[in-house]
This record gives C-alpha cells, sequence and structure tokens, in this order.
C-alpha cells in the first residue's frame, strides 16, 4: 500500500508546527486515514492534538538523527498503523538524509518550506546550503513576517539558484498574503529550430529541462560544455556539461546530459566541445528513470568558456 508523505521543511521557529496545527484543525484535511506526524524538531510551539479534526492521528517525536532510518520509519507505522504521514522535519538535517531512510511504498506528495522574515536574510547569508537544500524539492515557499523582507527580488533570486519550479508566498501580520510574481523568463529562444546557448546559459537550461523536460523533447540545442567520460553514461553514450555552483564555493558539482555519440572515444576527458544534439525523453540507469536523453548531431573541438563555472540563475 503506498503511504502519503506530506514534508514540512524550514529552519527552527519558522512557522512549521502552527501550519500544520492549522492544516489538521481543518476538517477538509480528515480523510479519515490513520495519520502519523512525525516531529523532528522542537521548537516553541507545541502541537495541540485534542483540536484536531482526525482523532486518529498518533505523534511520534525523532529526537535524533540517527533515529532516522528504515527500519525505524517502518516500525512507527506498523505501531500506528498509519495510512498517511506528516513530517516535521529538522531544519539542519538535509533532505538526503530523509530520502535515505523512506520506506520503499513512503510517497512523497507535498512539500512545503517556511521561512522567516525576519531571518531570512541571515539564514540564507549563513547556512545557504541548508535552504538551498530544501527549495530544491518544494513546490511552495512560505515567507512568515513578510513585512521584514526589503528585498523581494532577492528572495526570488534565492529561491532560483535551487529550483524555477517552486512558488513564493508571503504572508504578513495582519493576514494578507501575496504571491511572488516575478517572472523568470528564459534568456534563450526555445522556440527557434535551434536553440542556442550562450557560455553562461547551460546552467539556466539544465535546470529548465531537468525540471520540465517535455517542452524540449524534439528540439536541437546547441551548446559549449566539458566532456565527462563515464561508465554510467552506457555504452555509446558521454556526458557533456558544466561545472555548476548551487551555493558555495565549496559545492561545486558536474551537471550535464546523457548524450549518444558514435565516435564519444575519441573525445577526450575535460576537453571542451561545441555539441549540436537532438534531445529525446528515455529511460536511462543514470537518472533511476525517464530522462533527457542528448543525440548529437555534430560535436566539435571548442575553446574553454571565459568562466569555468556556471549558475542556475
Amino acid at each position: 500500500m503506498e503511504i502519503p508523505i506530506y514534508l514540512f521543511v524550514g529552519m527552527l521557529e519558522s512557522g512549521k508546527t502552527t501550519f500544520i496545527q492549522e492544516t489538521m484543525e481543518d476538517p477538509k484535511f480528515d480523510s479519515g486515514e490513520k495519520t502519523l506526524l512525525l516531529v523532528c524538531e522542537e521548537g516553541e510551539n507545541e502541537f495541540e492534538p485534542e483540536k484536531f479534526a482526525s482523532k486518529t492521528t498518533e505523534i511520534r517525536v525523532i529526537e535524533d538523527k540517527s533515529e532516522l532510518t528504515m527500519e525505524n520509519l517502518q516500525n512507527l507505522q506498523k505501531e500506528t498503523g498509519a495510512e498517511r504521514v506528516l513530517i516535521e522535519y529538522n531544519g539542519m538535517w538535509m533532505i538526503e538524509d530523509l530520502a535515505e531512510a523512506l520506506p520503499e511504498d513512503w510517497t512523497p506528495y507535498q512539500c512545503i518550506t517556511f521561512a522567516d522574515g525576519t531571518t531570512f536574510d541571515s539564514y540564507f547569508a549563513n547556512m545557504r546550503q541548508l535552504l538551498l537544500d530544501k527549495f530544491a524539492v518544494s513546490e511552495l515557499l512560505i515567507v512568515n513576517r513578510a513585512e521584514h523582507i526589503k528585498d523581494k527580488e532577492a528572495v526570488h533570486k534565492a529561491v532560483r539558484q535551487a529550483s524555477r519550479r517552486c512558488d513564493i508566498a508571503y504572508e504578513y501580520a495582519d493576514g494578507r498574503v501575496e504571491y511572488d510574481d516575478i517572472i523568470d523568463e528564459l534568456p534563450f529562444d526555445i522556440s527557434a529550430s535551434t536553440i542556442e546557448l550562450q557560455d553562461d546559459q547551460f546552467g539556466i537550461w539544465y535546470m529548465d529541462a531537468s525540471e520540465t523536460p517535455e517542452k524540449y523533447k524534439g528540439k536541437t540545442v546547441h551548446f559549449k560544455a566539458q566532456v565527462c567520460q563515464t561508465d554510467t553514461a552506457g555504452k555509446g553514450c558521454f556526458v557533456p556539461g558544466r561545472f555548476a555552483m548551487t551555493c558555495c564555493a565549496d559545492d561545486i558539482t558536474f551537471v550535464g546530459f546523457v548524450c549518444k555519440y558514435d565516435q564519444y572515444k575519441k573525445l577526450e576527458q575535460r576537453s571542451w566541445v561545441w555539441v549540436t544534439a537532438k534531445v529525446n525523453l528515455k529511460y536511462h540507469p543514470i537518472y533511476r528513470g525517464e530522462g533527457i536523453v542528448l543525440t548529437a548531431l555534430q560535436v566539435e573541438p571548442a575553446e574553454p568558456a571565459k568562466e569555468d563555472i556556471v549558475y542556475f540563475y
């Protein structure tokens, strides 16, 4: 049986508990299913389960990350008979820690990130990687105490470093809610017969293509990249890509898509090339499912890009 998961993430005192409490008090959220509420972080506010609309909700606390194991989660599910799970996640823990611990039949349905407008700037300046980690998997960022946000464009850019699909809502003390309406225009022409990517646009294209691959299906792209020869790409393939900075100089990673090319063995590792390729959507083990697989139409030597690193915004 599939167990739906609703994930609430963010730093301490960002509003997670209040939001979950209000959600659980809403009769519309009472599906009749037995619910397990996992609390991985205890702040000033405490849950009041007697006010929950659902009377079949069990609360369990995970005090230490060492308790975040598949075996423990499976035992909690059996103990409570849970048919759905809500998780108030610890803001200091990485999402990967949770992903590795989830039982196979636990399926994420929704992820919401919370932030406090009074501390957003300082947290992002000092704990950027932790925040980007949460933005990357979220459908929505809710910024509480939004009256303290002086630069919404800075918030928008911060989120876009990790995701182009995460919406942003600003909640004010008087109850007003405003939604981010800054338009994310792509810096290249997606309607062109061949999509031409400038050197500094690869990161934006990579993120947009990863999140909305369907709109690139059948398109032809032309870009400069470095060659990555890896066995994981599969027979007859290499990975043209770029080194990208996700949050800081200590978090630089190589990103790219698998590319079919008959003469891939002639390409030197880390060499620079111009790639013209057709975009296809196919199953590939490297993605653990369906993903973008390029078919090279032409691969030519190229001069190195002026900047080694690309960004996602």
